[in-house]
């Protein structure tokens, strides 16, 4: 029930901060962003539309097509994250006054908020939804990777954004979206963006099916024996991208609570399911 909280508490702030980076920062200086919320700001400066309402009914709408690409938990912490950045940005609506008006300022710091904002959601094992959806849904019937999927519906945002905001702004969105996804990085992973874990449990199957299917990523079972007792032991090896660890650690506590953990550094990985 901590970790719950904890959890709720982490998807609340950083919605917060997200919504402030947004109205705060980036809309009064008629700056974009990626993904569905930068969505919800064309439409703003085309229509007037409420980001907050657009926000909540476009994710509404990739929940219902995606949520089989998302586990329960993450789906639970997702469907969260989306209610309360929409929420913030509908209290915080209209009623913004402007940080600065100085635009690069206006870009770094809306991509450190948007970034702070995001990665603590992460944090809590969710999503902000919209591009994270897109990207899984993408990642399973094309087996292009997440990291990718995302920068791409990014990019054509952005892309579509210039025609409503000009090129100059949008080369300033770009510093902020760049500064946001780093940002994102250093919150979720610190300066490295891959963990290997080495997992010693009792119920290593049950592990390793979970992590295979949960998680999709490959998992690798080292056969070695204790010391001192001399009892096998099956070893469970696992290379994990960002995202991921918070979700593999609550993954392994549900299935057992006396698993023994070790997670290691890794600042370059190669092969298939990583970047090469």
């Amino acid at each position: 029930m901590k970790e719950h909280i904890k959890n709720i508490l982490l998807i609340v702030l950083g919605a917060f901060i997200f919504a402030v980076g947004i109205n705060y920062l980036a809309i009064p200086n008629k700056l974009s962003e990626g993904g569905v919320i930068g969505l919800t700001i064309v439409t703003y400066y085309y229509f007037g539309w409420s980001p907050g309402i657009m926000n909540f009914l476009i994710n509404a709408v990739l929940i219902v097509v995606g949520y089989r690409v998302l586990d329960k938990r993450t789906m639970y912490y997702t469907i969260l994250g989306i209610i309360f950045c929409s929420l913030f940005l509908y209290i915080t609506e209209n009623h913004a006054t402007p940080v600065t008006q100085n635009t690069l300022l206006a870009s770094v710091f809306a991509g450190l908020l948007v970034g702070i904002g995001i990665g603590l959601v992460f944090l809590s094992g969710g999503t902000t939804g919209g591009s994270a959806i897109l990207a899984r849904l993408v990642n399973k019937f094309t087996g292009l990777s997440l990291g990718n999927a995302m920068l791409i519906f990014d990019i054509i945002v952005i892309l579509i954004s210039s025609f409503i905001i000009g090129i100059e702004k949008t080369m300033y969105t770009f510093i902020a979206v760049y500064i946001g996804a780093r940002t994102v990085d250093f919150i979720v992973d610190g300066l490295n963006t891959k963990r290997a874990v080495t997992i010693i449990s009792q119920k290593p199957e049950l592990i390793a099916d979970r992590i295979t299917r949960e998680l999709e990523r490959g998992c690798t079972v080292l056969h070695g024996h204790g010391a001192y007792t001399k009892e096998p032991k099956e070893v469970l090896y696992v290379v994990i991208g960002k995202q991921e660890l918070m979700r593999l650690k609550a993954l392994v506590q549900e299935s057992d609570a006396e698993a023994f953990l070790v997670i290691h550094e890794v600042h370059e990985v190669l092969g298939r399911g990583f970047s090469m």
